[in-house]
């Protein structure tokens, strides 16, 4: 499986700078993909794990392959976007199909960019809160309209078909939490509920996982504190349980031109140990509860990207769907004793390495090789 990340926010914010950092990222790396046919606006890029270079260190691989994120980018949304309004509205669908969505909010000052607000139509203070809110919104009114049209058409079928009922009124409790101003993914639910199957179709928007992304100067990197604007949105974001982090998108934009050496001299200028494009993108895989297992032989080491709790043939369906349906067992071993035992043969000789079957629960960081019938 791979992440998918949305990218919103308003006009003039820097989503199209970490685009294009995210982009030569995705240029840098382009001969792990060749099979990849991107669109304009989308970018894949890699998941750094430092953990597959000590996999790479014992099995001198031919490749080293790791999990990847793709993002996708829409044209800045403005208010009224759900009515039409500016160029983003037309790219809302674009986004329904993400797992997250990366809220790109400015909280730096610049006098020669303009801070957009009001439809479009005049600048504006730096609101970070206030700016946030009117994304939210808007995603909040294109999902309404969504619904709507569900509902309308559930409730004439429900007059002639009692079964229906239930998805009916289930709809019109979340059209009126949603009239409330409140997300989706705040409307209660549990197992069975009418609403789920409604959920799992329409992919609303505001059910998705939020990051917000404060995107802040170079100057503010050393000592984020002092800047009053992160305080703000991180207040917003505790608000909506949702995670944020600081980054610093022309930042990123330089440091994706640079090699790897210069990147971490670059960084240690500014006492990072990584970029904060990658701190994001792990943030990305905590927030949807997902994880990393290894297969490493002489071909290649690879990173194989699972969800928390999924049990050894759902993670082995992620390589092939042959994999889960055939599956016998997994042959484990954790990474920790992978490399304290340097490799496969060393972990099975002082037992480290265990068969495992269909109930096992995956962990994060699990070296395995499944065994399958064909």
């Amino acid at each position: 499986m791979s992440l998918s990340v949305g990218i919103v926010g308003l006009p003039n914010v820097g989503k199209s700078t970490l685009f294009n950092a995210l982009t030569k990222k995705q240029q840098a790396a382009a001969e792990n993909y060749p099979f990849c046919t991107i669109e304009p606006n989308t970018s894949i890029v890699e998941v750094k794990d430092s953990r597959l270079e000590e996999l790479a260190k014992i099995d001198k691989p031919q490749q080293i392959i790791r999990a990847t994120v793709e993002f996708t980018d829409i044209a800045g949304l403005v208010k009224g976007a759900s009515k039409g309004e500016g160029l983003g509205n037309k790219f809302l669908a674009n986004i329904r199909e993400c797992d997250a969505i990366l809220h790109v909010v400015r909280c730096f000052e610049n006098d020669d960019i303009i801070h957009v607000q009001e439809g479009g139509n005049k600048s504006a203070p730096i609101d970070p809160a206030g700016d946030a809110e009117v994304i939210e919104t808007e995603l909040i009114l294109a999902d309404m309209e969504q619904l709507q049209k569900r509902y309308d058409r559930v409730r004439k079928e429900a007059q002639a078909k009692p079964p229906l009922r239930p998805e009916a009124e289930a709809c019109a409790a979340l059209l009126k939490h949603l009239e409330e101003g409140h997300p989706v993914r705040t409307f209660p639910r549990a197992e069975g509920d009418a609403i789920l199957q409604v959920l799992k179709e329409l992919h609303f928007l505001t059910d998705k996982k939020v990051i917000y992304c404060a995107n802040v100067s170079e100057d503010d990197l050393a000592d984020p504190s002092a800047n009053p604007h992160i305080a703000e949105l991180k207040a917003y974001a505790d608000k909506q349980e949702c995670e944020m982090v600081t980054i610093c998108a022309q930042m990123e934009a330089d440091l994706a031109g640079l090699s790897e050496d210069e990147a971490k001299e670059f960084l240690s200028s500014y006492g990072l140990e990584e970029s904060s494009l990658d701190r994001t993108i792990k943030l990305a895989y905590h927030t949807l509860g997902l994880a990393s297992y290894f297969t490493s032989g002489p071909k290649e080491s690879r990173a194989w990207t699972f969800r928390r709790g999924w049990k050894a043939p759902k993670c082995a369906g992620v390589i092939h769907t042959d994999f889960e349906k055939g599956f016998i067992r997994a042959e484990v071993v954790a990474f920790e004793d992978y490399v304290k035992n340097n490799g496969t043969a060393g972990a099975r000789s002082v037992g480290a390495l265990r068969p495992e079957g269909k109930e096992y629960e995956m962990k994060d960081g699990d070296v395995v090789e499944f065994l399958f019938s064909k």
